[in-house]
């Protein structure tokens, strides 16, 4: 009893910002646990050990929560110089250099950022920040497509779609342990190039 105690009277202790911390890396573990949004409350408070009304004291909703989760994912791509990547030339070198480092960072940690992207729940609720962090990755790729491939806008956004897949599913099968890293990294590096090169004879 006395112990349960002393670990409550720690917890209360803890500064906010390492609290809030907590919160969101029981989100996160939680997230890719299910793979899916949203997350059930009373799952998230038995993650992150805490009440209901203390989650809700720092993220009023859950769509807050999430984004400060996908701010913290696309700040550490941005750390790791994807933005840097992104807008090197020719389209095959931006291409595959932002595909490995987008690997990294999922086997690093998972799909965070993919699923919360892709999930429903969060439609219309992406923050304005985190789209224009988004945007500034995606939109200097597909910017890039549009100068070097014969494509229409849908065809180049589909390629765009398929081939950024392919980080998104070797990150996983390393992160999950279904890979081992280095070879996972190597297909990836593979198959997004051949990717580029079924459509080099569209290059102009």
């Amino acid at each position: 009893m006395e112990q349960m105690f002393s670990i409550t009277q720690k917890r209360r202790r803890l500064p906010p910002e390492l609290r809030r911390q907590e919160m969101i890396d029981a989100a996160a573990a939680l997230l890719l646990k299910r793979g899916t949004l949203p997350l059930p409350s009373d799952d998230l408070r038995r993650a992150a050990g805490i009440s209901k009304a203390l989650i809700y004291a720092y993220f009023p909703t859950q769509h807050d929560l999430l984004n400060t989760l996908l701010k913290r994912e696309l700040q550490a791509l941005v750390a790791m110089g994807i933005c840097d990547a992104v807008r090197k030339m020719p389209l095959h070198e931006a291409a595959l250099l932002s595909a490995l480092i987008y690997f990294d960072r999922i086997a690093d940690v998972g799909p965070l950022a993919h699923i919360i992207l892709r999930e429903r729940y969060m439609t219309g609720h992406v923050s304005e920040e985190n789209r224009h962090m988004r945007d500034r990755i995606v939109l200097a790729l597909v910017r890039a497509g549009r100068r070097e491939l014969m494509l229409t806008a849908k065809e180049n956004i589909a390629a765009f779609n398929l081939v950024i897949a392919i980080p998104e599913e070797a990150g996983r099968l390393a992160f999950v342990g279904d890979m081992e890293r280095s070879g996972a990294r190597d297909l990836c590096a593979r198959l997004v190039e051949s990717s580029l090169a079924a459509l080099a004879p569209a290059i102009k």
